[in-house]
């Protein structure tokens, strides 16, 4: 089968930093699906992944964590899947990714795609959609339907993947929501998912919600940069609130006062937790998606694909990592094709 992968790990610009190659067909496992991917998107954690850095792989690695296809295989205890089955989801991190014509896929971690979307639509949204789900829904406090009646949520980065469908599924609970971006472009597509107001995250960002008529706010995701907003957001919450994290903070975080002053619930999300750690739950994560897909198809949820590249190759790959590495990226990016 084709498929993109790497054996070292280098600087995008590098020819070999992803390479297409050809790979055996994988074989499903008890509870696997054997998927033929039709559309792949990128996120930070591929470009994370490929970094930079001394090791060599002594086999092919292949990356990607979003993917659409149609169901080609099932394991023997896999039940409410068959052959033909179009689904979507974002797979293990420790096991073989998306850029493959046919991958294997736990599943418990997949559900049927939405039917109003094509591939190239669908594949946008499993890492984004489970990650905005569970932290809002399951690591903070917030039930998915009443839980933001009467509070703020502040989304640093709201034009991201995350913050694309965060700010939905947050406008959609009741949130009043104040997303940040520092360009045109990206605070019209935040306003676009559904944000009341837009703050400038290159600016100081207490005055500018105190403009807006909030001297405290219930809540935030500070989906970007742990370190550069801790200190104003530790002064920003309200008492009793609530901060959700992604990104691993490059140094120590005082967690004592003010977030302990005000008992400021910190929560972290990383989505492959419940794989990496096979926790009895698994299953939960293909539940989220068939509750996005329902909504999506409701009409209660907007697709996030900004732009899709063609075909699924090494060439475009890399473009597709050159583009978020840069900074700049507005909604999700995907490939679609072989």
């Amino acid at each position: 089968m084709k498929a993109v992968a790497l054996t070292r790990y280098l600087p995008i610009d590098d020819p070999q930093s992803l390479f297409d190659v050809e790979l055996p067909e994988p074989v499903p496992g008890a509870h696997d699906l054997r998927v033929r991917v039709e559309a792949v998107s990128v996120n930070p954690v591929d470009t994370k992944l490929r970094a930079p850095k001394p090791q060599v792989e002594s086999s092919p690695k292949v990356l990607g964590y979003d993917a659409a296809g149609v169901v080609e295989a099932v394991g023997a205890a896999v039940t409410g899947f068959k052959p033909g089955d179009r689904v979507y989801y974002a797979g293990d991190v420790t096991r073989p990714g998306s850029n493959a014509q046919y991958q294997l896929v736990d599943a418990r971690l997949a559900a049927p795609m939405p039917r109003s979307l094509d591939f190239a639509d669908a594949a946008a949204l499993p890492l984004v959609a489970v990650t905005a789900w569970e932290l809002l829904f399951q690591r903070m406090p917030f039930d998915s339907e009443q839980g933001g009646r009467g509070k703020s949520l502040l989304v640093i980065a709201g034009a991201g993947g995350v913050g694309s469908v965060a700010i939905q599924l947050a406008r959609r609970a009741g949130f009043t929501v104040i997303a940040t971006a520092s360009r045109r472009e990206s605070a019209d597509w935040c306003r676009a998912m559904g944000a009341q107001h837009v703050v400038n995250h290159r600016e100081p960002l207490a005055p500018q919600l105190a403009a807006l008529g909030f001297a405290a706010i219930d809540a935030a995701l500070n989906l970007a940069d742990t370190d550069a907003y801790w200190d104003a957001l530790g002064v920003l919450l309200a008492p009793q609130g609530h901060v959700g994290l992604l990104v691993e903070p490059r140094g120590a975080l005082k967690i004592g006062d003010p977030y302990k002053a005000k008992c400021i619930g910190i929560h972290w999300e990383f989505m492959f937790a419940r794989a990496r750690f096979q926790t009895a739950d698994m299953a939960e994560q293909g539940r989220i998606l068939a509750r996005v897909a329902a909504l999506v198809d409701a009409g209660e949820l907007k697709g996030i694909r900004r732009e899709t590249l063609q075909p699924i190759s090494a060439a475009n790959l890399r473009e597709a990592h050159r583009r978020l590495e840069s900074g700049g990226s507005v909604g999700k990016l995907t490939l679609a094709g072989w």
